[in-house]
């Protein structure tokens, strides 16, 4: 059963999801309330039937691992979840993971990177490098997705892997974060129809996020950085999503360096749509899948 696609803002409106992000002071009370009552990263009790689920540490952070039950896996995907990095891996992300790992019959490594206050953006991205690598040197096709500040990491992640000898890297962006300096002189305007989003706490955020780095250092900021060598792109953005702007920069620049990019906009639709129990949030997950189908 799926939610008229029109109720979506009503209800975040009502719930106030965008509280953490229109204030400095909302964010860094949610900071704050992320070291007190750190959420769980457990994914849940009941997924999807055909899939097996392990975990294990990269030095202090879990990785888990998703594979299909039945079937050899081909490939594999490093899927970083999104959460505006306060926020921990959520039921809906744990949905999308088990749908790639089954329907793309691939393997799925999820990392729990380290939220604020703790985790930078370095961490996050050399996080993300080092798995890619380990998989890669097991003779996989590996993919990168992620959603949200996951996309961030995603992005950023996939340039640092460019600079150190591994082209074309296939990428799925949900919404990305692309630039931390919310300098897009169309985001104001598209603010006002953002039920998710602010500006105000998001800047706080990232300035948090980004540690000793700059703003616009790639590892933060992947906009800034040089998007020459990356594989294929699917990005997938909604119109009513301060992300918005920055999404079609990241079309345009990748796409003048000569990147193949399929840009998949959905009009009225909000951040990360495709997470969402909705008709277009299931056609955009099929979508998403036969992009990190290996082969």
């Amino acid at each position: 059963m799926y939610l008229p696609e029109q109720l979506v803002p009503v209800l975040l409106r009502a719930t106030r999801r965008n509280r953490p992000f229109v204030s400095a002071a909302a964010a860094e009370a949610e900071v704050r309330g992320q070291a007190l009552r750190p959420a769980s990263s457990a994914p849940p009790e009941r997924l999807r039937r055909d899939v097996a689920i392990a975990v294990r540490r990269e030095g202090s952070r879990p990785v888990y691992t998703v594979t299909p039950k039945d079937t050899e896996p081909t490939g594999h995907v490093i899927y970083t979840h999104g959460g505006g990095w306060v926020h921990e891996i959520s039921r809906q992300h744990w949905a999308l993971v088990a749908q790639i790992a089954a329907e793309a019959n691939t393997t799925v490594t999820v990392p729990i990177w380290e939220l604020l206050p703790y985790g930078t953006a370095e961490s996050a991205c050399g996080l993300v490098v080092r798995l890619f690598e380990a998989a890669a040197e097991q003779g996989d096709d590996v993919r990168l997705a992620g959603d949200s500040a996951g996309g961030q990491i995603t992005l950023s992640a996939a340039q640092a892997l460019r600079d150190r000898g591994h082209e074309d890297v296939r990428t799925v962006l949900v919404s990305p974060a692309a630039d931390l300096t919310l300098s897009n002189p169309r985001i104001p305007g598209v603010a006002p129809t953002d039920p998710w989003l602010g500006v105000d706490g998001t800047r706080v955020l990232a300035a948090h996020w980004a540690g000793s780095l700059a703003l616009t250092d790639p590892r933060v900021s992947p906009l800034d950085g040089d998007f020459a060598g990356l594989g294929p792109m699917l990005l997938l953005t909604g119109t009513r999503d301060v992300r918005n702007p920055d999404a079609h920069l990241v079309v345009d620049q990748a796409r003048a360096a000569g990147v193949d990019v399929t840009l998949l906009e959905r009009r009225g639709a909000v951040h990360v749509f495709p997470l969402l129990p909705t008709r277009s949030g299931a056609a955009a997950r099929a979508r998403i899948v036969t992009a990190l189908r290996a082969g």
